[in-house]
Parts: C-alpha cells; sequence; structure tokens
C-alpha cells in the first residue's frame, strides 16, 4: 500500500505512481505519456514529491513500492511544472498567449484570430492542445513575444498530414505511437548535431519514407506540430459534435468519433478506449471519409430496361430480385446462384449473407471478396 495526497491506495506489483493515481481518480497531468506504450518522462510535467526523496520524481515510471508517501501537488511540484510549461512555450511557435494579463494585446488577438482564423494567427492545435490546457491550469506563459522564425519549412507535400517542427515539444508521443502502437517504425529521434528532432526515415518527408498515413501520430501528438491537413482550420472543438461509429471498410469493427460540423464529418479520430482498434485505425478509417459525399454515388436503386438504367424503389428493386432469384432456384436449382460477401462489410453483415444462401437458398456458393 502506498498513500498518496494522504489517502492509502493498494497497488500491483509493476504498477507505476501514474497508474495508481489514474485508477484512484488522481489527477496527474501528463504530456509525453502514451497509454501501451513504454514512459519516457520526456516531459517533466508528470513530477511527484515523495516524502524522504531529495529530487522530485516521475510519477509515469517510478514503480510503486510499499509505504511510499507521494504528494501530486505539493508547492514544489507545482514550481516545477510551472518552469517545464514555460520552458515548452517558449522553445518553440507556441502562438496560444492564455490571456492572463488581460490587457489590449489579448483582446486584439481574439479580435484579429475572429477576422482571420488561420495558420500563423491561431495554432491548429487551438482549444484541443496539452500544452496550452495546462498553460491554462498553470497560469503560464512563454517568455517570447512572437512566434520565432521556422528553421525548417512546414512538410506539406503529402494530402494528409502536415508537419511543423517549429511547434514539436519532443515529447516523444508520436514516436511512441509509430514504434509501438501501430509498428509501422516510419519516424524515429534523430538529430542534426546540435539539438534532437523527430525523423521520419533518414530524415525524410512522410511521402519518401516508410509511413503509410494511419495517422496515429496526428491523433497522439498533443499539440500543432502534427495536424491533419482535410480538416486545418476547417473546425475548432467546441464547434463539433462527436458521434461513435463502426468503420465501414473491413469486419475488423474499429471504433471511430466522427466529429461533425453542420451535419458533415470534417474528421474522424479513434476511440482511445474502444474495442478492438482500441484508437487505432488505418489510413482508409481516418482519412477516408469523403466518398460519403462524392455526387458520382448512387443514392436510389436502379434497374436496366431497354438496356437503359431507369431510377426505382427499394421495394420494387428487392421485389424484382427476389422474383428473378425464385426462378433461377426453380428452373436450374439452387447452385445455379452464388454469392459473394464484400470485404468492407461488418462481419453481421457476412454472417447473414452466408446464412441467407445456405438457409434459405439452399447452397454454399458464398465466397468472401477480399478486395479493399
Amino acid at each position: 500500500m502506498i498513500t498518496i495526497n494522504g489517502r492509502d491506495c493498494i497497488f500491483q506489483p509493476g504498477e507505476t505512481i501514474l497508474d495508481i493515481a489514474t485508477r484512484n481518480r488522481v489527477e496527474i497531468p501528463t504530456i509525453c505519456y502514451l497509454k501501451r506504450t513504454t514512459p519516457t518522462g520526456n516531459c517533466g510535467i508528470c513530477v511527484v514529491e515523495i516524502e524522504g526523496h531529495s529530487d522530485l520524481s516521475l510519477s509515469c515510471s517510478t514503480l510503486a513500492k510499499t509505504g511510499m508517501i507521494v504528494q501530486t501537488d505539493s508547492p514544489r511540484v507545482v514550481s516545477q511544472r510551472k518552469t517545464v510549461l514555460e520552458q515548452m512555450l517558449s522553445s518553440g511557435n507556441h502562438n496560444c498567449t492564455i490571456g492572463s494579463s488581460g490587457d489590449d494585446a489579448w483582446t486584439q488577438f481574439q479580435m484579429d484570430v475572429e477576422s482571420n482564423d488561420d495558420y500563423e494567427t491561431l495554432c491548429p492545435a487551438w482549444g484541443e492542445c496539452k500544452l496550452q490546457e495546462l498553460a491554462y491550469k498553470y497560469q503560464v506563459q512563454g517568455k517570447h513575444t512572437s512566434a520565432p522564425a521556422r528553421k525548417i519549412p512546414l512538410e506539406l507535400d503529402n494530402p494528409m498530414i502536415i508537419r511543423d517542427t517549429s511547434r514539436c515539444i519532443m515529447c516523444g508521443r508520436c514516436v511512441a505511437a509509430c514504434n509501438e502502437v501501430q509498428v509501422n517504425r516510419a519516424i524515429a529521434f534523430g538529430d542534426n548535431g546540435n539539438e534532437k528532432k523527430i525523423i521520419a526515415g533518414k530524415d525524410d518527408s512522410l511521402m519518401t519514407s516508410d509511413c503509410v498515413f494511419c495517422g496515429e501520430c496526428v491523433q497522439a501528438c498533443p499539440v500543432g506540430a502534427l495536424v491533419e491537413k482535410k480538416a486545418l482550420n476547417a473546425i475548432r472543438p467546441w464547434e463539433t459534435k462527436k458521434i461513435r461509429t463502426t468503420c465501414p471498410y473491413c469486419g475488423v469493427g474499429c471504433q471511430q468519433w466522427l466529429h461533425v460540423k453542420e451535419g458533415k464529418i470534417i474528421k474522424v479520430t479513434g476511440v482511445e478506449d474502444g474495442k478492438p482498434n482500441q484508437g487505432r485505425l488505418c489510413v482508409k478509417g481516418r482519412f477516408g471519409y469523403d466518398f460519403i459525399y462524392s455526387k458520382e454515388r448512387l443514392r436510389t436503386p436502379l434497374i436496366r430496361e431497354n438496356n437503359e438504367l431507369r431510377k426505382a424503389t427499394w421495394d420494387e428493386a428487392l421485389d424484382l430480385v427476389a422474383e428473378k432469384f425464385t426462378r433461377i432456384i426453380k428452373e436450374d436449382g439452387p447452385h445455379a446462384l452464388a454469392g459473394v460477401s464484400c470485404a468492407r462489410s461488418i462481419n453481421e453483415d457476412s454472417y447473414q449473407m452466408q446464412k441467407l444462401f445456405r438457409s434459405v437458398f439452399k447452397t454454399n456458393n458464398i465466397d468472401h471478396c477480399a478486395r479493399t
């Protein structure tokens, strides 16, 4: 048993202080920590004070020991978190001023954003940035007065993801997501001789690396260093409604959040604790939602008459199919029919398809198309 903020907590061998605190609903802020990956302690935000220890400890990687007495929000801990946040905000292009001063500059900033919500005026992660959230909580601002010049240009050469290294805080969540969650091994920590940075391949662009554009790194990024290109500046979090659904692209059943604005899907993210994918999505599941708005989609059944297609009702189309199937079975037997279940169907639909052919049509001529 250990004591956290005066509360006795039971733990299992191998659990960290963060694990125990989370289970007991004791909030410890994190930035670099990513579920189901190896803790790195890169950010230093999750520090706690352990009685008898001279230094503060990282709760994400410190294993619990019987008799530990832990404080998660002592003055020393809060001071250290503020220092770390100030360093992060000052280290790059983090234009997320929190307006704590309440001066004219803040008012002007709000007016500028309202008139021109662009990439430079307002960070694309505004409203869902972990760094911004903690800056608000601890009332910390960076020391630079304007955005620093970008050492590396924005990476815009692919249709899915924008990389902005000027906003990177080197937390390593994207690296963990790529290497430990999706196991694509497309990005890693590197350096240019002077400082560490996140690199793709041999310091290439994502387009020329082994990236498969699953977008897991985007979902993991706590700041605006990795953002979805299609959703850039299209929405802010408070403008959307989140709808949970099942991905339509295959039978795995991955759980998705649809971020909807004015009845239209603007972006898709994985449901972090949803089974079976636990937040993971492939490139189609995350980025392939545009097809539902295609003008080329069929919106009504079509029946061919005199070598031409005409629109029909569902009842008319289904009655025609049933009549033709009945006639074929009567004239040529059930084995004259065969069915193919689409790989994009959910498992339940494929089950119903095979049941229809085997139980109703009395034939085993049913297959599964693996086309994607």
